[in-house]
């Protein structure tokens, strides 16, 4: 589990990339950011794109630009958004994140200050999995 120092950083990185959020239809600005095996933040957020299939959610978005910097094994993702519930992120970003790091913690922040944890198998059960694809 991350200390409360690396926790606040990664929720500190989250609303920061939130920030930089482009959602100019939804109005939904979402933030993400990764916490790697090795401890290094990587973070993300939403874009959209007036073809709404378009579009990358912010977990994806920090998924990608870690495996750009050759990092693939996280233990942590906060998901910051200006709901008024902590929003989980959704089901191709569970997807993406368990392809990656199917043991990880999901922690949602909201600006208000609310907070929701799972564990991502939790939010995922039954995932596919690569090993799924032997079976076919």
């Amino acid at each position: 589990m991350a200390d409360a120092s690396t926790l606040a950083a990664l929720r500190a990185a989250a609303f920061a990339a939130m920030d930089n959020a482009y959602a100019p239809y939804s109005k939904f600005r979402v933030g993400a950011a990764l916490l790697t095996t090795d401890g290094q933040i990587v973070t993300g957020c939403n874009v959209e794109n007036a073809a709404y299939p378009a579009g990358t959610c912010a977990e994806r978005a920090a998924v990608g630009a870690a495996v750009v910097r050759g990092l693939r094994a996280f233990t942590h993702v906060v998901v910051a958004t200006e709901a008024s519930t902590p929003t989980p992120p959704c089901g191709m970003c569970r997807q993406v994140l368990h392809e990656f790091a199917p043991g990880c913690v999901v922690l949602s922040v909201t600006r208000g200050g609310a907070e929701a944890e799972w564990p991502l198998a939790d939010l995922l059960p039954y995932a596919f999995e690569p090993s799924s694809l032997r079976d076919a």
